[in-house]
């Protein structure tokens, strides 16, 4: 079994410290085996934010944690104008990752990261056709036991607005052929974040045609830039093949909180929704002994 730690939307300039402090801690102690942040490291790209995210990123690093990164919407300069054309990532490729399609693997999972941010959309994402072909070919020789996942800041979906009853988000461009890509390089996970609300699904229950991926996104860790009532989250997510396990950390007054875990598991070709810990009809067991003991 395989954790992963699912940040988004970080927001230095607009952060709130003591959230960055538990984040770090709860890190720290529970130590996953990876940290993935899906962009909006800033607020609004400048180099002191910037400073402040690279720092925060150096921190979990030296801590001995492995991140994978990819830059959000907000990474790219609003105001700076030539900057924004010219030099649209150049921040964060200084002080966060140079790489903007990371990749990362280890024995149970192969994990990519795509940059859908953009000096044209300023909210909006978009994806590369060389991209598309970059996820096509990144999994060509991974292992079948291992989970393969896909990393944008962007969701390759559209999200239901919870404000607006039937009003659903904006998806990045091309992302049917991002997700036709996914499904022949039989990407089993999709994380994202951009709309700063914790949400998981199979993406076969938005998309027929959208492959067998399952879906998750992140509310924001550490951001007071707060939607839809919710407060400061993050994901956790253990791993094995064929079965997730997805807990939401939520910010509640001075430390975070986990929910209920959720289980997924992939039956028939699909990722079903396999109930609650303490739900009927799924044990209030270890997740370890749900998965047979793998580790």
């Amino acid at each position: 079994m395989s954790t992963i730690a699912h940040l988004s939307d970080v927001h230095f300039g607009r952060h709130d410290p003591e959230v960055v402090a538990a984040v770090e801690a709860y890190l720290f102690e529970r130590r996953p085996d990876l940290v993935v942040i899906s962009g909006d490291f800033t607020q609004r790209a400048r180099n002191n934010q910037f400073q402040m995210a690279a720092e925060f990123v150096d921190r979990i690093e030296a801590g001995g944690l492995p991140v994978l990164a990819v830059p959000g919407n907000h990474d790219v300069p609003l105001y700076d104008v030539a900057r924004r054309f010219a030099r649209p990532l150049h921040r964060y490729k200084r002080f966060i990752d140079d790489d903007l399609c990371p990749y990362w693997e280890n024995d149970d999972l192969a994990v990519l990261g795509i940059n859908t941010a953009r000096s044209l959309t300023i909210k909006d994402g978009s994806v590369s056709r060389e991209q598309i072909e970059r996820i096509r070919d990144a999994f060509n020789d991974v292992a079948t036991h291992k989970t393969r996942i896909l990393v944008t800041h962007h969701p390759l979906f559209a999200m239901p607005l919870e404000e607006e009853e039937g009003a659903l988000t904006k998806v990045a461009n091309r992302s049917s052929d991002a997700l036709a890509a996914a499904a022949d390089a039989g990407v089993d996970i999709l994380l994202a974040g951009h709309f700063h609300r914790a949400y998981s699904v199979s993406a076969r229950e938005m998309v027929d045609t959208a492959g067998p991926a399952l879906v998750i996104q992140a509310g924001t860790a550490t951001s007071t830039r707060l939607r839809g009532g919710e407060q400061q989250s993050f994901n956790w997510i253990d791993v094995v093949k064929d079965r997730v396990e997805l807990q939401v950390q939520r910010w509640e007054e001075r430390c975070f909180v986990s929910g209920r875990p959720t289980y997924f598991e992939f039956v028939d070709g699909n990722w079903r929704f396999a109930g609650r810990k303490e739900e009927e009809g799924v044990p209030a067991v270890p997740f370890e002994e749900r998965a047979g003991g793998a580790s």
